[in-house]
């Protein structure tokens, strides 16, 4: 740098030179000495300058050197510091590491110690036991001497006593069980009972004891009310059905109990609401008509179903209790419809069987007749059902087979078995039961969630519309046996505690994987 400034100077002098050197000889001799005087000035200024300059650099690089010597320093003692530091720690994990040494070597002494004395013991030990056994062996010759009896033979008579103790106890068992669930039986059948219709009765009455009726325009509603509520008066005490009128778009509710009322009130309202004419002479007189009308339906339906059976000689009053069935559903199923397939399938059967098919397919058709009436009458539908049949002359083995379908008397001939399999086939096939939505899903997950809660099973898949659950298990924590009894187990406990059509079949399913990979 002040090389540099140098170097500036001389050039400047040098060209200050050249120019005075031109002026002198433009203007003289006069202004060339005050050129070169003012030159020499100019050289010798910059020449101070240059010198000022070269000691503000020189001073400069040496802070620059003396800063760059104290960082340095400063390092070199941050370093030394903590290579001490470092030292120190090796040297006090030296005399841990030395520590340790010795209390590994106290403790290998004291365990061959241990050993040595373990091993004496272990001898003297193996010493009495062989003791042991000769003084048993000794015991053992003089009890057969005393007894006059081998050990083998002995052995015997002990598992024998054993066995006669333990069958005793076992017997006794059974007794008690037995005389206990005899007093309980009909306290704990009550209330499985209970909690069936707790279960499944709400759904089951609100999709058997309404029918919707549809109307043109929501004015009609106003017509069906009429002035002061006087038509639907007229229509309910003529009908004895409730009619429900609320916020449901072009449609009234019919509600009630009887199917063939509630069947008779629809088709009259759906009358009148063709006709326009609502008023109270009106609506008696359709609803006389329907109801006249209605007889003959129900007539010409049982007329129709003993034709498609293929049986005849029917009681008139049994023919008409058949086409009351049409109007009469059970967990969604038509029962006429079911009567008819029950009597097809028994006729099948029977023939099978060589028995006689007409026999057969006339106790499955008549097997639910009692359900035309159950609601009038006190009793059970398979009662009511004997009942009527034993008063309009049919066979013994048809009346057995209704009043035995549900096993209430003891069964007196094939035919009632062939009508009670019959039946559960019927009521048991896929879609043969409607269900709601809802319902079903809950059935499922209710099906899944009673598998989980045993021990050892892993995952539980309901399949087949909830006809089939399987359950995968833990092989570890289930073995062969324990997958026999978990089966049982659970298709007990799905029989306590769920309300289902048919049968659910329980598959347990163990495996053992062996995983390994290829590298």
């Amino acid at each position: 740098m002040v090389i540099t400034l140098v170097v500036a100077g001389v050039g400047i002098a040098a060209l200050f030179f050249l120019i005075g050197w031109f002026i002198s000889r433009r203007i003289g001799e006069t202004r060339l000495a005050k050129v070169e005087e003012l030159s020499k000035k100019i050289i010798a200024e910059a020449e101070k300058e240059a010198e000022i300059k070269k000691k503000e650099a020189v001073l400069e690089a040496k802070d620059e050197w003396y800063k760059a010597k104290i960082n340095f320093e400063r390092e070199l003692a941050n370093k030394k510091s903590e290579f001490q530091r470092l030292e120190k720690r090796l040297q006090e994990k030296e005399v841990n590491l030395d520590r340790k040494v010795d209390i590994l070597n106290k403790k290998d002494r004291e365990i061959q110690n241990k050993e040595k004395i373990l091993f004496a013991r272990e001898k003297a030990v193996r010493a009495k036991d062989i003791e042991l056994s000769r003084l048993i062996a000794d015991q053992n010759r003089q009890l057969e001497r005393i007894a006059q009896m081998t050990a083998d033979e002995a052995k015997k008579l002990l598992m024998a006593n054993l066995e006669n103790q333990a069958r005793q106890e076992a017997a006794q068992m059974i007794k008690e069980i037995k005389e206990k669930a005899e007093e309980t039986a009909e306290k704990e059948a009550k209330n499985i009972i209970i909690s069936a219709i707790q279960r499944c009765a709400v759904d089951h009455t609100v999709e058997s004891t309404v029918s919707v009726v549809s109307l043109p325009s929501d004015e009609m509603k106003g017509r069906i009310i009429g002035r002061e509520g006087r038509n639907i008066r007229s229509f309910e005490t003529s009908t004895g059905i409730d009619v429900i009128v609320d916020d449901t778009p072009e449609a009234v509710i019919l509600s009630g109990y009887d199917p063939v009322r509630r069947e008779v009130a629809r088709m009259a309202l759906e009358k009148l609401i063709l006709d326009g004419r609502i008023h109270p002479a009106r609506i008696e007189e359709i609803v006389d008509k329907t109801q006249k009308e209605m007889e003959m339906i129900i007539k010409e339906t049982g007329e129709q179903a003993c034709f498609d059976v293929g049986i005849h000689g029917v009681h008139p009053e049994l023919v008409k209790l058949l086409g009351k069935l049409q109007y009469r559903t059970s967990y969604g199923q038509n029962v006429l419809q079911h009567s008819k397939e029950v009597a097809f399938i028994s006729g099948l059967m029977a023939a099978e069987l060589e028995l006689d098919a007409n026999m057969a397919k006339r106790a499955g058709l008549l097997h639910d007749i009692g359900k035309a009436v159950d609601k009038e009458t006190e009793g059970t539908h398979s009662q009511i059902g004997y009942n009527m049949a034993q008063k309009y002359g049919e066979h013994p083995l048809v009346l057995n087979a209704i009043i035995s379908h549900h096993e209430e008397v003891p069964m007196e001939s094939p035919y009632s078995i062939i009508v009670q399999s019959a039946d559960a086939i019927s009521g048991a096939r896929p879609g043969a039961r409607r269900e709601t939505l809802e319902g079903y899903i809950k059935r499922l997950e209710k099906l899944e969630e009673l598998a989980n809660s045993f021990k050892g099973v892993t995952k539980s898949y309901a399949i087949q519309a909830g006809r089939e659950v399987r359950i995968i298990v833990e092989h570890e924590q289930v073995d062969d046996a324990a997958a026999t009894n978990l089966a049982q187990d659970i298709a007990k406990r799905i029989e306590k505690e769920m309300e289902y059509p048919g049968q659910i079949k329980v598959t347990v399913i163990r495996e053992t994987r062996a995983v390994e990979y290829a590298k």
